[in-house]
């Protein structure tokens, strides 16, 4: 059996104990000890890392703790063979980490039950967010009132509490719980705002808590899953946030608040120019047409987007031109469309223009477009030497 400090001690980050048991797993080891402060993995949270070292020997990283009956394995880089001391090293700045983001998720579900009637059905803490599923339906604005009421929480340095009530006790206490809860029950009280069952290490007081801070919301199964952050990965979120916004704010001569209105604004001016140069490219793909003689094949190369070269080949192909090969230049490549009048098959004509120019594309027997890794002089090379294109 392994004496879980833990239970009693969140902060306590280090420790001596002896191995119970080594066994080989998978591409390493894992062992049990007499008495631990690592957390098994349990309740969406992961497992705790850090080290454990013999007396006189090298520290051997912890990469994963697991809980099977009464034993708390250790998953170990190196065997540690049964009755060997050891002393027993938390990786402190993960487990504080989440021991800040698995309080603060006590808070915040408290808080949604209490005032939206919702439960916490899932939760996940990973080393980068925490996850939350709610069962109902909750808005936005009710969301970052809750992150203001959950950071007054913090404020006020509250009380966390861990205990296993008497049984008689248990059954007159309201809680939250996902599992129909009996006996041995670990409950986590934090006075005004949550009481729930709950087997992992949490921070003495709300105010280790730091800041809680809610990233995104989005419907799922009926309810909502939320994305938050605590303490120190809220904190440098939020930082890097505002370097964001600082740097948009100078881009754009615009003050912080005004950001989201700028780029708004810089949008509407793009998508307008955007309008004007197909507008343009248009207006030039049909000029060019109109130079290309009707009934002659045309091989056309101009600097135009995609839909102005195909407005330039349909404005050929309208006017007589049996068949326009229109390429523009795109990076390494070249961009490609093809259109050919009544009768002809495109088909195997692009086929083997992609062979010998390394290209991709294809499409339909009266239009093909792609792509092709060769210069101008190669494609005016091959188009001189093709292949007649096939009638259909």
């Amino acid at each position: 059996m392994t004496e879980r400090i833990y239970d009693r001690d969140s902060h306590q980050k280090t420790f001596q104990a002896a191995v119970l048991r080594c066994e080989a797993v998978g591409e390493g080891w894992r062992v049990a000890l007499d008495r631990t402060c690592f957390f098994p993995e349990g309740g969406g949270q992961f497992g705790d890392r850090g080290t454990l070292t013999p007396a006189g020997g090298a520290h051997i990283p912890v990469t994963d703790t697991q809980e099977e009956g009464d034993l708390v394995w250790h998953n170990v880089t190196a065997p540690i063979p049964a009755g060997t001391e050891v002393t027993g090293e938390l990786d402190w700045a993960l487990r504080f980490a989440r021991m800040q983001c698995h309080s603060g998720e006590h808070i915040v579900s408290g808080l949604f039950h209490a005032r939206d009637g919702v439960d916490n059905v899932g939760f996940h803490l990973g080393d980068e967010e925490v996850i939350l599923d709610l069962s109902g339906p909750v808005s936005w604005e009710e969301v970052q009132e809750v992150e203001r009421l959950a950071n007054e929480a913090v404020s006020m340095d509250l009380p966390v509490s861990c205990e296993y009530p008497p049984e008689e006790e248990l059954k007159t206490l309201t809680y939250r719980s996902k599992l129909d809860l009996t006996e041995h029950v670990r409950i986590v009280t934090i006075p005004g705002y949550d009481v729930c069952a709950c087997c992992a290490p949490h921070v003495n007081r709300t105010g280790e808590i730091g800041l809680i801070h809610f990233l995104s919301s989005q419907n799922w199964k009926g309810g909502v899953r939320l994305r938050m952050l605590c303490g120190s990965r809220a904190v440098a979120d939020v930082m890097a946030k505002q370097n964001s916004v600082a740097a948009i704010s100078a881009r754009l001569s615009a003050h912080q608040s005004q950001v989201a209105q700028a780029v708004e604004r810089q949008s509407g001016e793009l998508e307008a120019v955007k309008q004007e140069n197909a507008r343009l490219g248009k207006l030039a793909a049909q000029a060019l047409a109109e130079t290309l003689p009707a009934g002659e094949e045309a091989l056309c190369f101009a600097e135009l987007p995609t839909p102005a070269l195909r407005a330039l080949v349909n404005a050929a192909v309208e006017k007589g031109v049996p068949l326009c090969a229109a390429f523009a230049p795109e990076g390494e490549r070249f961009a490609y469309i093809l259109g050919a009048g009544e009768g002809l098959d495109l088909r195997p004509l692009v086929k083997e223009m992609n062979a010998a120019l390394s290209g991709r594309g294809g499409g339909s027997a009266a239009m093909v477009q792609g792509s092709v890794a060769a210069s101008r002089q190669d494609i005016e090379a091959w188009w001189a030497a093709r292949k007649t294109v096939n009638k259909s």
